[in-house]
């Protein structure tokens, strides 16, 4: 990776410039296709693959059918429980921890959440220049790139999807997006009008009922016709295509009447008259199963494009027996947003922003080339696997300072040699996969590890150990995470703790910090009078020096940086929305560690320190502003638009 220092002046020279790196001359070696299907939200128990207790409520014919030609992977994880850590990790083959991306919405100046003891750790909005990600990595092997759907790696021009290696790039909400007012989910439905930009499908697709026996039509989706369109306009070169759908995050709704009907009359429950949040416990919200089956007919449309086409570059072959096709979720599934529920990852524990594992379990196929069908594995894979996995696959080369970097592991004797243990460079198995979130109530807090049968846990606000053993003897034991033996398993505590321990220190991974304006331990009180004061905080505009001084005999700084924010070039006529973040840049500090130094390019906007004392409470100095950040263009008087969620 390369110095923090040498990155700011690249951001700065590169933040109104595109990548220029081309993909090089197609090789004489025939390449197969890659693509990775990436849902949002979906859990373990969303799909009709992994039923336990209780059989799927939600229909996924398709994914059940790709996985008649897949592995079929139960012991598969994200890298993280929430979003853009996933999406970044899997992007760039590192973990969270090591790229810093643990969170949604990164780049901010840390502060604690209303009457919190805690201040999160700062974290950056998304992948940067120095991250080196598959789609760099597979174009510099004669790949065509192509990403469609979300995005969510980072906001500014040097961290969008283009500018990270991809050719072709789509990234509109298609069929996801969601009602906007007058209407609701309950009148918001596409119809047979040639000027309906989700106009219904002539074909017809599952399900297959009494009342429709040859199937119903689909909204039109521009998510899925835009793979599709990538596909067809790639397939005389190798490609790889990351189709990262918005479904079925958040809102929950359908645009599709009959689906919508099928699901009430399949659940036994009825729409209300009026738009209100699902509260019905479990999996019987017909907005989400609809959603989920959508997901899935997005599925069936990829799969039967490439099974009726074929591949110019293989004489005789279709493109689906050329191409590799990596099915998962970037996290476990959603079950509740405020008062609606939308699904229920029973027997897992919890979901989506908690490491148990509802929120960190995901459905996974992986199907292709050589790879045995309708087989199942439950040997642990995380999606960080999937970079290292997918370059041997594909013989692609690429420079060891990235390789050698990686925390994924290749796969490739699991999925061809019909292994069962993941095996390092040295021939070492995988012994275990870990979890780093900091962030969240007394629950969340916490860090990870799975070790063969065995989860444990180290919460942040407490300093608590939690251990849970998942597996006995190769069955079932306590996969609901209900009954904590650390007391009983000293000895396992203390050998899996110790890991955990080496990998936050390896990674430097990010933890919690103390409010110094939320203080109720009352040891932490005494030690309020010696955290550090800024005595002098200086800007000198003509040398950009900032230089701060603290107050000698106050608790020793153990950690310190400074936030420096910079944007996209702001547009000519500023209506423009302007994007901005904060990046974190290295301090100098003198020995006695009370006079620190940073320089500021050109261009930034503001710029301030952190410092971490020796007692974890977090002390900020003045942020300058710099320059002025424009703001948008006048909004005309009307009504106002209701803003987008992610």
């Amino acid at each position: 990776m390369k110095n923090k220092r040498n990155l700011l002046g690249l951001l700065f020279l590169s933040l109104f410039v595109c990548n220029t790196m081309n993909s090089q001359k197609n090789s004489k070696l025939i390449k197969p296709n890659i693509i990775i299907f990436y849902a949002d939200d979906l859990g373990w128990q969303d799909v009709q693959l992994n039923d336990l207790d209780e059989p799927c409520a939600w229909d996924t014919p398709n994914i059940t059918k790709l996985a008649e030609d897949a592995i079929n992977f139960t012991n598969a994880y994200s890298p993280a429980p929430t979003c853009a850590p996933s999406r970044s990790a899997i992007l760039s083959g590192l973990h969270p921890a090591r790229t810093g991306i643990t969170n949604v919405s990164g780049g901010e100046i840390p502060k604690a959440s209303k009457g919190s003891r805690f201040i999160n750790p700062y974290f950056p909005s998304g992948l940067m220049p120095e991250n080196f990600t598959i789609a760099e990595a597979l174009k510099m092997n004669g790949y065509k790139t192509g990403h469609v759907g979300k995005w969510h790696a980072g906001h500014l021009k040097i961290q969008n999807s283009k500018n990270q290696g991809f050719d072709f790039v789509h990234e509109s909400r298609g069929a996801h997006q969601g009602p906007r007012k007058p209407n609701t989910r309950l009148t918001n439905f596409a119809t047979n009008d040639a000027n309906d930009p989700f106009r219904l499908s002539k074909e017809k697709y599952f399900p297959f009922t009494k009342e429709n026996p040859k199937g119903i039509s689909y909204p039109t989706d521009a998510v899925t016709e835009n793979a599709l369109k990538f596909i067809n306009e790639s397939k005389e070169e190798p490609f790889f295509l990351y189709l990262a759908h918005w479904m079925v995050h958040y809102p929950i709704h359908s645009k599709n009447r009959k689906l919508l009907d099928y699901y009430c009359d399949k659940l036994g429950v009825e729409l209300p008259e009026v738009d209100a949040e699902w509260t019905k416990e479990g999996q019987n919200n017909p907005y989400f199963g609809a959603m989920v089956t959508t997901l899935d007919w997005s599925l069936g449309r990829v799969v039967d494009l490439l099974k009726k086409t074929d591949d110019p570059r293989n004489p005789g072959k279709k493109l689906y027996e050329t191409t590799y096709i990596f099915f998962s979720s970037d996290n476990g599934g959603a079950e509740t947003r405020k008062a609606e529920v939308m699904s229920d990852n029973a027997p897992l524990d919890k979901g989506k922003k908690y490491s148990e594992e509802g929120g960190i379990r995901v459905p996974m196929l992986i199907s292709g080339p050589s790879i045995p069908k309708e087989k199942t594995k439950d040997v642990l894979i995380n999606q960080l696997d999937f970079y290292p996995t997918i370059l041997n696959l594909t013989n692609s080369k690429i420079p060891s300072k990235y390789s050698d970097d990686f925390d994924g592991l290749d796969i490739s004797n699991v999925l061809l040699s019909n292994k069962n243990e993941v095996k390092d460079n040295k021939g070492k198995p995988r012994e275990d996969l870990w979890w780093h979130y900091p962030y969240g109530d007394d629950v969340k807090n916490q860090s990870a590890i799975r070790s063969g049968d065995y989860k444990l846990y180290k919460n942040f606000n407490s300093g608590k150990y939690v251990l849970h053993r998942l597996y006995k003897d190769g069955k079932r034991y306590d996969l609901e995470e209900q009954n904590d033996i650390a007391a009983q398993s000293p000895k396992i505590v203390k050998k899996l703790a110790a890991k955990l321990e080496k990998y936050l220190k390896d990674y430097d991974a990010k933890l919690p910090y103390k409010s110094i304006t939320n203080v109720k331990d009352p040891s932490d009180k005494e030690k309020l009078a010696s955290i550090p004061v800024v005595v002098t905080d200086s800007f000198d505009a003509t040398s950009r020096k900032v230089s701060i001084q603290l107050e000698k005999g106050k608790s020793k700084v153990i950690e310190s940086y400074a936030l420096i924010k910079i944007s996209d070039k702001p547009s000519a006529t500023g209506k423009k929305k302007l994007h901005t973040t904060y990046i974190e840049v290295p301090l100098e500090a003198c020995k006695n560690k009370l006079e620190y130094t940073f320089n500021v390019p050109k261009g930034a906007y503001e710029c301030g320190v952190i410092f971490i004392d020796e007692n974890r409470f977090m002390v900020k100095s003045k942020f300058h502003e710099l320059i002025k950040t424009p703001k948008k263009g006048k909004k005309k008087k009307g009504k106002k638009k209701k803003k987008k969620k992610n």
